[in-house]
């Protein structure tokens, strides 16, 4: 059974889903609003499990399934897409629920190291594959974990630039799904 190549890959949710992950988590890192306590804790966490963590799971696995199993996404840089929106997803779920607990962010110090690692390999890939948009996303994943290992291990100033990063990234984040929601459903030609 083949099945027809699509031009509809799931990109924008995973955007979306990340960027307003973002945008949740930036404002309180960056200006300290809204203040941390249990009950915002656990709203953050919630939405960092549902948000970025689910819609990227989810954009990952259907690359991933499109790319391998029915073959009808067939531009090879999507596997470091499907491998990023997969990797992440996962890992915002345990950012999520570890906010959501109040558990100790020390250990996030390892997890920056990794995520640093596959955000420079998307650096990579993206600039060779000649995809500028995604490229600078991925330099903005880069300095967001680099700034992560920072804030983890207790650095103020790691805190205030994760937060900026975040914010940065995410509103990154909202063009190019704009941009792949534009392209796909007007046709139009916007950079991605």
């Amino acid at each position: 059974m083949t099945f027809a190549v699509s031009p509809f890959v799931p990109l924008a949710l995973g955007f979306f889903g990340l960027g307003t992950g973002y945008l949740i988590y930036g404002p309180q890192e960056l200006f300290g609003w809204p203040k941390r306590d249990g009950l915002v804790d656990a709203a953050t966490g919630i939405w960092g499990i549902w948000l970025p963590g689910f819609c990227q799971f989810v954009t990952g696995i259907v690359l991933f399934v499109g790319l391998t199993w029915f073959q009808v996404f067939k531009e090879p840089p999507l596997y470091m897409a499907a491998l990023a929106f997969t990797a992440y997803g996962i890992h915002w779920f345990a950012i999520g629920f570890n906010r959501f607990r109040q558990h100790d962010p020390r250990p996030n110090a390892g997890m920056a190291v990794a995520y640093f690692i596959i955000s420079v390999l998307g650096v990579c890939v993206f600039f060779t594959a000649s995809d500028w948009p995604v490229g600078l996303l991925f330099i903005g994943l880069a300095l967001i974990y680099l700034a992560d290992f920072f804030a983890s291990i207790g650095v103020r100033l790691g805190e205030r630039a994760l937060g900026l990063f975040h914010i940065v990234t995410g509103l990154w984040l909202m063009y190019l799904m704009i941009a792949t929601v534009y392209n796909l459903a007007l046709g139009a030609h916007l950079p991605l």
